[in-house]
This record gives structure tokens, C-alpha cells and sequence, in this order.
């Protein structure tokens, strides 16, 4: 693939704000129909490269390019190709859900009736039809954020950053948001999502791209990612506390690496899938030892990320209000 490809495309991206240096050489490239997740903990400079691609922070060095246009020298160009979702619904609690999709359509510059007709196909898609004509402040979490991201597309942007767009949501919102996106997706739309979630990053994103202290520190699919870390894991929980050294020796004889202990619970490395299990059995049962739980297990992106930035995944802080969207003409 050719630069032409990129639906985004950043080199060296540095953003000082006094003395944080919240973006520090900050290199992506995001091809066009691909989901690129953005993962990195708080403070990491996810929001920071979002608002830069979406022209809302110009960068103090480095450049990007966005759907082939300067972030910088072209702003105008760049808003007409993107939509953007933030971590907070930005839509009017007073207005009704008809009413913020017909706002955002005169604020895109959009004909009435396209946007008329926009509307109802967002209402009807996102599952809204029978709230449309109810004021948001009726609406639950939920679906203020199917609201605000419906709202993101009035335009139909080829290219849409969403900005953490679970937070907040409980589990179910969660995956009916994950179902959206992925529908977006399939119709082509190009998509970087910026998460603290790991499991959400997994689900959705084809490349992964993990940032701390305002630099990339790691790239690749989540496989990509997991297979960096070691291969399969055995975790093993004795019934008897006063066992464990004996099941370490057990271990030891089917493990790849130096089992870990934790009171009464055991992980070491292995290799061989499923066969394992047996064996690891085998070996538990040659010294009788009892146990409560053996499960063979993939890395996650919990443990990547554990592994890459030294500590886990935190939990989105609060934000500032978010910035309001360009405009299409």
C-alpha cells in the first residue's frame, strides 16, 4: 500500500503544554476501511493525538495528514472528511433526539431535507425511532451516547475518531455500542478508537497501536501483541496451601519457564495447546496433589499491557467538556 492508503497518517508528533510534554515523537498511520485502536492509560496522549488529527490542538512539532490533507494547512479540507465522538455526550439534554440530529445536520451546512432523511436513518439504526421526539434528558446513558455518535455521522465522514466512547456505559450499552461500530465498519468507514478497555480494543480494532508518555511503544494486531509476551499460560489453584511447593515441582516438569505463586494459585508458561493439561495432571497426580481449578489460557491485552507500560490499565478519568465538531460545507 502507497500513502494514498492512509486515511491517517502522523510523524513526530510533539504537543507541549508548559512543562508536560503530553505527545513526544508520536508516529501512526491508520489505512483507510481498517479500525485502529489507540490503547494507553491516562495521561498517555490518546486524546491529545485525537484532537490534533481533528484539528482542534495544533501540534508544536511533527505533522499530519488526514483523508491526504494538512492538519495544520488544511483544517477546513480535514473537517469535511471527519466525524468525531468524545468520551462525554455532547448533545442538548433540552432538545429532543430529532431535534440534536437536525441541529448538528444545520451545523454541518447540510441541505433540510437531506438532513430530514439522515435523521430518521440514524434514529431508525440506532435504535432511537421511538425516543426521537422525547427531550435527551429523558434518554438513559446508554442512549445518549447512541445519540452523540449518531450525531457524528449526520455527514456520513469517511473517517471517524471516536474518543473512548464507552466510557461510562454499562456492560450491555457497551457491547450494543461495540455492535454499532463494527456495523459502521462494514460499510466502509475508517475508524480510530482511542480506549482504556482492553477486552474493547480486542474486540473491535484489526491493528493495535499502544501509546505511553506520548509515544508509541507497541504495535501490531492483538495476537501480534499477545504472542510478544510468551505463549499459552497454565493456571493451577491447589486445594492445600501447604502443597503448593510440591505442585511447583510438578509443574516444573511440563512448563516452559519458572512457575509464579500466589497463596494457593500457580501460572507458569507452556507450550503444546491442550495436550498440556493432561500432562500437568498427570504430574499433579503422580505426587497427590488435589485440585480446585487447571485451566490453559491465550495472554490477554491485560497482561500486554501489564507487561509494556508496567502497570495496568486505569480507569477513564474525568474530562473537560468536549469540543465542538467541524463543520462540513
Amino acid at each position: 500500500m502507497t500513502q494514498a492508503d492512509d486515511a491517517v497518517r502522523a510523524e513526530g508528533l510533539v504537543k507541549v503544554f508548559g512543562d508536560v510534554r503530553a505527545l513526544d515523537g508520536m508516529d501512526l498511520i491508520v489505512k483507510r476501511g481498517q479500525v485502529v485502536g489507540l490503547l494507553g492509560p491516562n495521561g498517555s496522549g490518546k486524546t491529545t493525538t485525537v484532537r490534533i488529527l481533528s484539528t482542534l490542538l495544533e501540534p508544536t512539532a511533527g505533522s499530519a495528514r488526514v483523508a491526504g490533507f494538512d492538519v495544520v494547512k488544511q483544517p477546513d479540507e480535514v473537517r469535511r472528511q471527519i466525524g468525531l465522538t468524545g468520551q462525554y455526550a455532547a448533545v442538548d439534554e433540552y432538545l429532543t433526539g430529532r431535534e440534536n440530529l437536525r441541529m448538528f445536520g444545520g451545523l454541518y451546512h447540510l441541505e433540510p431535507a437531506y438532513v430530514r432523511q439522515r435523521s430518521q436513518e440514524l434514529l431508525d439504526s440506532f435504535d432511537l425511532a421511538d425516543a426521537a421526539d422525547r427531550p435527551v434528558r429523558t434518554y438513559s446513558g446508554g442512549m445518549r451516547r447512541r445519540l452523540d455518535l449518531a450525531s457524528s455521522l449526520i455527514a456520513k465522514p469517511a473517517i471517524l475518531f471516536l474518543d473512548e466512547p464507552t466510557t461510562g456505559l454499562d456492560p450491555r450499552s457497551r457491547l450494543g455500542m461495540w455492535q454499532v461500530i463494527k456495523e459502521l465498519v462494514a460499510e466502509g468507514t475508517t475508524v480510530l478508537l482511542t480506549t482504556q478497555y482492553l477486552e474493547e480494543a480486542d474486540q473491535l480494532a484489526e491493528d493495535i497501536v499502544v501509546i505511553d508518555h506520548g509515544r508509541v511503544i507497541a504495535h501490531g494486531t492483538a495476537e501480534e501483541l499477545k504472542d510478544q509476551i510468551g505463549g499459552d499460560r497454565i493456571e493451577i489453584t491447589i486445594r492445600e496451601a501447604g502443597r503448593v511447593a510440591d505442585a511447583v515441582t510438578a509443574i516444573r516438569q511440563v512448563s516452559t519457564g519458572e512457575p509464579s505463586v500466589d497463596d494457593r494459585h500457580l501460572a507458569a508458561p507452556v507450550s503444546g495447546g491442550s495436550t498440556v493439561l493432561v500432562e500437568a495432571i498427570r504430574a499433579l497426580d503422580a505426587q497427590g496433589i488435589e485440585v480446585d481449578d487447571l485451566v490453559l489460557r491465550r495472554p490477554t491485552l491485560d497482561d500486554v499491557f501489564l507487561t509494556l507500560t508496567g502497570h495496568a490499565a486505569e480507569e477513564p478519568e474525568q474530562a473537560p467538556a468536549r469540543p465542538r465538531r467541524g463543520r462540513r460545507r
